[in-house]
């Protein structure tokens, strides 16, 4: 009697966006931690020009080294690509050889944050290729990539954010805009994560700048009001196990290094923030958190895993902040961290992320 094959999982990262290398970091983790007694796994790296190269996939090739982040290079391993028809097929591309199809791949992992990944495109691809991913879909995905689009979608679903406005390209703050949202500010790309492009203005004299870096990520710029005095709270959501409804881990609140101000990039990648689980609020602050992440997970139609962040005032009122669909997954992030100390180890968490993303497709 044969041994039926294992699922085969193709772990895809690195990519075009400016997070590139917090990708590459999240699949270090990944794949250190993956049950390769349950998956056979397949490594495909995307370099900053969007080739995709077969790696290796040691993860020590792409771990943090010092205060340098890793790169996916085409040097990393040989050529790719996935045509777009249904069979789950990669095609090895050597100059040499020719064209020449690997094992078929069952399900992909898409590890790729920001722009030509968590924003619907990656996704768009893999449904034109017949292939199940982990994760939310094209609109989800490309909704909450849009920190614009996600304010409007939780509006509609009476979860409203806070005061905001949004410059297209072009468009500077008016002054009607400026006097209603006060100050601090903080100016954000609309389309970008990991705190890419953002600054926080605490002088008005100093916007002009803010918008001309967020517009070096993305054209369209979202100028909000800082909530004074807030706690920042982050929750994970997954879908529920065989079409079930979403489950919300126990929160976390992030205390950041007091060398920084704010939640910047370095803040979160390089001086890792201090997390507690569950945080010091009232229990019914806290299942608030935990109700509402789920509650924004369905309204902005996600699928298989989340992370939602959150302000909390002063007062104990809940704002949702944003939502992330693929937020970062290093064994030292919150996403992890969170469904760890909610009972469910990395690589579990890992393992059910893929299983999830095979039933949906069988169903």
């Amino acid at each position: 009697m044969s041994t039926p094959r294992k699922p085969r999982v193709a772990v895809v990262f690195g990519g075009r966006s400016t997070e590139h290398p917090i990708s590459a970091v999240s699949a270090g983790s990944v794949l250190s931690a993956i049950d390769r007694d349950e998956f056979e796994v397949i490594p495909v790296g995307i370099t900053r020009e969007g080739r995709w190269v077969l790696t290796d996939g040691d993860p020590g090739a792409l771990a943090i080294e010092g205060r340098r982040f890793p790169e996916i290079t085409e040097g990393a391993g040989r050529a790719v690509a996935l045509p777009a028809d249904p069979g789950g097929r990669l095609i090895a591309l050597d100059p040499a050889e020719g064209a020449a199809a690997l094992a078929d791949v069952d399900v992909v992992v898409p590890l790729l944050h920001g722009a030509y990944g968590e924003d619907g495109t990656i996704q768009g691809l893999l449904e034109m290729a017949g292939l199940p991913y982990v994760g939310a879909g094209v609109l989800a995905s490309a909704a909450c990539m849009d920190k614009e689009f996600t304010k409007k979608l939780l509006a509609a679903e009476g979860m409203p954010a806070g005061p905001y406005a949004v410059l297209r390209a072009g468009q500077s703050l008016s002054d009607a805009d400026a006097e209603r949202l006060g100050l601090p500010l903080f100016v954000k790309p609309s389309r970008a994560g990991s705190s890419m492009g953002i600054s926080r203005v605490t002088d008005l004299a100093d916007l002009p700048a803010a918008i001309a870096t967020a517009r070096e990520v993305d054209d369209k710029v979202l100028v909000e009001a800082a909530f004074q005095g807030v706690r920042e709270v982050e929750c994970g959501v997954l879908e529920g196990e065989y079409g079930g409804e979403p489950e919300a881990s126990l929160p976390a609140e992030v205390h950041i290094d007091p060398r920084h101000s704010w939640y910047d990039l370095e803040a979160k990648y390089l001086d890792a923030p201090e997390l507690d689980i569950p945080p010091a609020l009232p229990d019914h602050v806290v299942e608030e958190i935990r109700a509402t992440a789920c509650r924004a997970f369905t309204a902005l139609d996600c699928a298989g895993l989340a992370r939602v962040d959150f302000f909390v005032t002063p007062d104990l009122d809940v704002y949702v902040n944003e939502i992330n669909t693929m937020p970062g997954f290093t064994a030292a992030s919150a996403f992890p961290k969170m469904w760890a100390a909610s009972g469910l180890e990395y690589p579990k968490l890992i393992s059910r992320l893929i299983r999830t993303a095979l039933h949906r497709r069988s169903r």
